[in-house]
């Protein structure tokens, strides 16, 4: 901590500790600290080789734009699509990590921080701030970074848990009133993701602890729930989907074994009703990444259902979640993290949910992999895969049981090559 308390500045007085070849944390997803994003590109001139490092973030990214590129340098813990462009074009690059491990990159050393931007909610009467909505791996960046530099926003809701930092640990605040970015995918759910919705939700047992990411198809899945009883939420994230869950009484959360009667999560991404929602409600724990992500943790409750997306699956299992070829797409995240949890809880479900084909008709289960793409659950860890045509169970099948399998769950029109494929590469099925 800061041996005495901050006063309020400037952006650009906050700023000015930020040196050319520094290493610089930048606070994610909702809680991106765009105003101070924007004031730090206008130092460009100034500065050289500072590496920008975060997971995914929201919102305009002004130092990825290629002009500044002498001056900033984005090193992404998972690539969101206002760096893909930058990460891809040699401006800057991917680490290929857990989400469960970052906070120890941050922690041991092996990727140590200069500064740390973060975006926080006003002081209480005992003089705590909140990281409000993202605190996933925030909060080692704010223990560990030399210097930390506050947003201070009385639109960030105040949550519990691991979120609270006391003001002595900034070494400067910059008041701002900007709303949160928000994200909804209520309105795009199509009857693709209606029916992998459905699919998914005839998996999901009473009692049930859920895990699940942001888009339409786990809002498919939790519009289907409707009739669930005792479910609980153990997650790293999750959206405005589960609102209605709550509030109908499915999600109870008095089944689950670590913090039963609370929602565990590490970061949360809505509209402003969600945000207004988790505003001091004690029924939210906001945790670190390591503790959220940690399969010791996860399998301790009961009947985990970890439901996650793919870009594509090869006829063995082998599952692509952040690349479309050598395309750096998103990140590893969390989903090994949970879907080995999931496989070690008692009762418990791993599903990967993804449509059978693209927006342009291109087959999600393929063959063979597009080279370079990266295997983010392997062939070992797979048990479901759902898409709009059903559910394949690959879990202690041999290779060509997997590829029939996953054949009868592929788009009727891509079933006759995928069989043909499959019969030169194992002569028989």
């Amino acid at each position: 901590m800061a041996p005495t308390t901050p006063t309020y500045t400037t952006a650009e007085a906050a700023l000015s500790i930020i040196k050319s070849g520094d290493r610089v944390f930048l606070h994610g997803s909702a809680a991106t600290p765009q105003y101070m994003i924007r004031k730090l590109a206008e130092r460009a001139d100034e500065l050289r080789d500072v590496e920008l490092v975060s997971i995914s973030t929201f919102g305009e990214m002004p130092c990825a734009e290629e002009k500044y590129a002498g001056s900033f340098y984005i090193n992404s813990l998972f690539v969101s699509a206002n760096v893909r462009d930058a990460v891809n074009s040699g401006r800057g690059d991917y680490v290929p990590i857990f989400l469960s491990e970052i906070p120890q990159l941050f922690r041991l050393g092996i990727m140590p921080l200069d500064v740390a931007i973060v975006h926080v909610s006003p002081p209480d009467r005992h003089g705590y701030c909140s990281l409000g909505v993202s605190v996933d791996i925030a909060r080692e960046a704010v223990k560990r970074a030399k210097h930390v530099i506050a947003q201070v926003n009385p639109q960030m809701p105040r949550t519990h848990g691991d979120a609270l930092i006391h003001i002595r640990r900034f070494d400067a605040l910059v008041e701002v009133n900007e709303a949160l970015p928000e994200v909804d995918y209520s309105g795009r759910i199509t009857a693709t993701e209606e029916a992998i919705g459905r699919n998914v939700a005839e998996l999901v047992e009473d009692k049930a602890t859920l895990q699940m990411g942001i888009g339409a198809i786990p809002d498919a899945v939790l519009r289907s729930l409707t009739n669930h009883k005792g479910l609980g939420i153990h997650t790293e994230m999750f959206s405005n989907g589960i609102l209605p869950l709550i509030e109908n009484g499915v999600i109870t959360n008095e089944h689950k074994k670590f913090l039963p009667g609370r929602i565990a999560t590490a970061f949360i991404a809505g509209n402003r009703s969600l945000y207004n929602y988790v505003d001091d409600n004690p029924l939210i724990t906001m945790l670190s990444t390591d503790v959220a992500n940690d399969v010791s943790i996860i399998k301790t409750n009961n009947k985990v259902t970890a439901i996650n997306s793919a870009i594509e699956i090869d006829l063995t299992g082998q599952v692509v979640s952040d690349s479309i070829g050598t395309y750096q797409f998103s990140g590893v995240g969390g989903q090994m993290d949970f879907i080995r949890g999931a496989a070690l809880s008692k009762g418990g479900k791993p599903i990967i949910a993804l449509p059978s084909v693209t927006h342009k008709g291109v087959s999600r289960i393929t063959p063979f992999l597009n080279p370079g793409g990266g295997v983010v659950t392997t062939r070992a860890h797979v048990h479901y895969v759902v898409t709009e045509y059903g559910v394949a169970y690959l879990y202690g099948k041999n290779l060509r049981q997997r590829a029939k399998a996953l054949i009868d769950i592929a788009h009727p029109d891509h079933r006759e090559r995928l069989t043909q494929e499959a019969m030169l590469r194992f002569k028989n099925l």
